[in-house]
């Protein structure tokens, strides 16, 4: 069970209709089309719905398919995998067990010498912080 609920309500004034559609929907944005398709900045990865760690540079690689691409977590606990047999086929979808938003699939085609694995996540779905800059507490 996610850490974070929220009503659909909710999720919808909080993100935009893009975030909301593949985040809330499991939607998938246009390849090559996203903010972090080519960061090559050192820092971590987040939820962009609940601010969640979930991927750091240290594994991101460039694997030519138009999605930002990871070889593992950086904070396992907040990243989930569950089967999707959506769109007539077999594909292992990424989630933040934190909120639960969809982040992208899970494949076997990552870099061998990195384990296989290659974490092919949405831009929209992750918000981004340079090492170095530390996130303001609102509170």
């Amino acid at each position: 069970m996610p850490n974070v609920e929220k009503t659909e309500e909710e999720w919808k004034k909080e993100l935009t209709p893009e975030e909301y559609r593949v985040l809330r929907e499991s939607g998938t944005e246009a390849p090559w089309k996203g903010a972090f398709v080519d960061n090559h900045e050192t820092g971590m990865y987040s939820c962009k719905a609940c601010g969640a760690n979930l991927f750091s540079s240290d594994t991101k690689f460039d694997s030519k398919s138009g999605w930002p691409s990871f070889t593992d977590a950086a904070v396992a606990e907040n990243v989930g995998t569950r089967s999707d047999d959506a769109l007539g086929m077999h594909r292992t979808e990424v989630f933040c067990k934190n909120c639960g938003g969809h982040l992208g699939h899970l494949f076997d085609d990552g870099p061998v010498e990195a384990g296989g694995k290659r974490y092919c996540i949405n831009s929209v779905s992750l918000a981004f912080e340079k090492e170095g800059e530390q996130k303001t507490d609102a509170s």
